[in-house]
């Protein structure tokens, strides 16, 4: 078996995975409710720019950072976002270690 065979293999398990299968149920139903999802890009693109703000040393925004909570704490009174981010907490933790697995297969010629 060659490496793109296992790939597309390992791709077809990702997929059949518990954690995938939840987490696309989850986008599913939150996508489509039109409030709720508008609500997620709202929150995931604050989030992300607190995040490159913390990464880049920037004094932390209490402004941004309360909204951020504010809009969270709304989004888990929503049905299913709850769901919806512990499953896309989980598939992420996935991904990561299939990614780690890898990376350190290969971390020899990287260095």
């Amino acid at each position: 078996m060659n490496v793109y065979d296992t790939v597309n293999q390992l791709a077809q398990e990702i997929k059949k995975s518990e954690e995938f299968t939840n987490y696309k149920k989850y986008k599913d139903l939150v996508k489509n409710n039109v409030e709720v999802n508008e609500k997620i890009k709202k929150f995931e693109s604050l989030r992300y720019e607190v995040q490159i703000s913390a990464m880049q040393g920037a004094e932390a925004n209490k402004d941004k950072e309360k909204e951020l909570q504010e809009i969270y704490t709304e989004l888990l009174s929503k049905e299913n976002v709850k769901e919806y981010f512990d499953a896309e907490f989980k598939f992420n933790i996935l991904l990561a270690d299939v990614n780690k697995i890898i990376g350190d297969a290969v971390k020899e010629v990287l260095e």
